[in-house]
């Protein structure tokens, strides 16, 4: 099941714009279901891109328990898997995206002027 949050790209492949024209982010998270890490994974992404990529972020969340075959495209052997798909290159973070700073560094997401991680 992929869902989309509002103001957020749609979710269908052939909708998603693969360009980087405005310097926006595409990312795909990859959860199991609606246990305690895959909520927390979402919660975490949410509030990092509203923190540090306010209005230059697209979100797809895609459950593997309902949609497994997504998998192999983005080649994802653990879970919640973080995919950043634009700007290239494809970039992975595995967990619960708890670790702001850890996040920041591994989508190579630069802090704003003045702010903190």
């Amino acid at each position: 099941m992929m869902h989309d949050y509002p103001g957020e790209a749609p979710s269908s492949a052939d909708e998603v714009i693969e360009t980087d024209e405005d310097g926006n982010f595409n990312l795909r998270l990859y959860v199991a279901g609606q246990n305690p890490k895959s909520l927390a994974a979402i919660a975490n992404l949410k509030r990092i891109c509203e923190e540090h990529l306010a209005g230059r972020y697209s979100i797809e969340v895609i459950d593997l328990l309902i949609t497994p075959q997504l998998a192999a495209g983005d080649q994802i052997v653990a879970l919640p898997t973080l995919v950043r798909r634009l700007p290239p290159p494809l970039k992975r973070i595995i967990g619960d995206l708890s670790n702001t700073e850890r996040v920041l560094v591994g989508l190579d997401i630069r802090l704003r002027a003045g702010g903190g991680a």
